[in-house]
């Protein structure tokens, strides 16, 4: 894959073109990057997707086809043709670990000869396994002889160079699966990226970024999981469980259809029964009935006591993920729920009795030229690959600092493995 060159992630300088393929919709965003580095959204497409489930591609023609209407629809509102295009992978089974490896300097300076050699220390295919391929190779830290906390070494002497490095990958047949779908429709694929780094990028603010942040984006199919801390991504994970159960939930437990179940969900749906939940009645149309002029009467709690079980397990298996890797007892870490099923009522009370951390709800910042409806954390990942794109666009020539960006060890490994 090519490096991310200023603007460029679209084939066209100052141009930017992302592309979300998620369980509940898809959708492609287009951006021209204005002089001061900011975004300047110029065309948008997205429907309901087709062909996905659990954030996997399960039917091809039906992905290839959804992803043709969408970026036509942002092409004609933009008045430009995208010939390459950012694209978010969320149901590829990621992997995350970090490596600290090492390079002998002999007291010479720093070269970017030798933060590539160092780089093609930290990642072999072979260690990976024939069925992964690597998505990131993010540098966390460097360090000289010692010295700890050194952003970007090059020029600098010691004897022995040190760096730890977060390598990302994710199920080599899921990803080859999607990018085949985008090249299908005659796009180039400019570089895959893991949907939790894109809508952690898009959802955390600076201080979140630096002090430490659990980013958990709950989508239709998949809950990805991305931690922040020191100013980049030091872990990443993700749950096969999303929206679309709960929905799925509901649909059993009240015997209705799936359209209407996610209908409930949408404007009645809670985690925590309110005062007056066992009086409030809703029209629950039954499963199989044409006539819905005759829907079943049920109190309000009983949409919750079937939304809860689903979340609880969600947040139990997400805290269990983090003691796992190390950060279960960082209870000063904070969390940030994001994506398009984190808008339940209740859902950051029960996140954060879980947990046991402070949990807030995060959004995607304002993009000029985004409606208020595409400003949602339904949103985030897709502005958040934009965001990526811009901000790599800024440092062109450069080595990338540890902002969670796609430094040039990442681009060197993915391009060599």
């Amino acid at each position: 894959m090519k490096h991310l060159p200023s603007g460029n992630a679209s084939g066209k300088k100052g141009l930017i073109a992302a592309l979300d393929v998620g369980t509940a919709k898809i959708c492609c965003f287009i951006s021209r990057v204005k002089e001061d580095g900011s975004l300047d959204v110029t065309g948008v497409g997205h429907q309901v997707s087709r062909g996905t489930r659990s954030g996997s591609i399960v039917d091809m023609s039906a992905v290839e086809s959804s992803i043709r209407e969408v970026v036509q629809v942002a092409e004609d509102m933009a008045g430009e043709t995208v010939e390459t295009i950012l694209v978010a992978a969320t149901g590829c089974q990621p992997h995350s670990r970090t490596l600290r490896v090492e390079l002998a300097l002999g007291g010479h300076e720093v070269t970017e000869g030798d933060l590539k050699s160092i780089a093609a220390q930290s990642i072999r295919q072979d260690l990976l396994g024939p069925d992964r391929q690597v998505l990131h190779g993010l540098t966390v830290g460097y360090e000289i002889d010692g010295l700890r906390g050194i952003n970007d070494p090059r020029g600098m002497r010691g004897e022995k160079l040190c760096a730890r490095v977060h390598v990302v990958s994710g199920a080599k047949s899921s990803i080859q699966n999607l990018t085949n779908c985008v090249g299908h429709c005659h796009l180039g694929v400019e570089s895959v990226i893991f949907g939790g780094y894109a809508s952690g990028l898009a959802s955390l603010v600076q201080d979140e970024i630096d002090l430490g942040t659990v980013c958990v984006d709950m989508g239709a199919g998949v809950t990805s999981i991305s931690i922040f801390q020191n100013n980049a991504m030091v872990h990443s994970d993700a749950i096969p469980v999303g929206g679309w159960h709960v929905t799925s939930d509901i649909a059993r437990g009240l015997t209705t259809s799936m359209r209407n179940a996610e209908r409930l969900k949408t404007l009645f749906g809670s985690v925590v029964p309110g005062d007056s939940d066992s009086q409030d009645m809703i029209d629950v149309p039954p499963l199989g009935e044409r006539d819905a002029s005759s829907p079943n009467h049920m109190p309000r709690e009983a949409l919750a006591e079937v939304v809860r079980p689903r979340l609880e397990e969600t947040f139990e298996l997400i805290r269990d993920r983090l003691e796992e890797v190390g950060f279960g007892g960082s209870q000063s870490m904070r969390v940030v729920l994001t994506g398009g099923a984190s808008q339940l009522t209740g859902l950051r009370e029960l996140a954060s009795s879980i947990l046991g951390r402070q949990v807030r709800l995060g959004g995607p910042p304002a993009v000029h030229g985004l409606a208020p409806s595409m400003r949602g954390p339904a949103f985030s990942t897709c502005i958040g690959l934009l965001i990526l794109a811009a901000r790599e666009g800024l440092n062109e020539g450069e080595v990338q600092d540890q902002g969670g960006r796609l430094n040039r060890i990442g681009y060197w490994i993915r391009d060599n493995f």
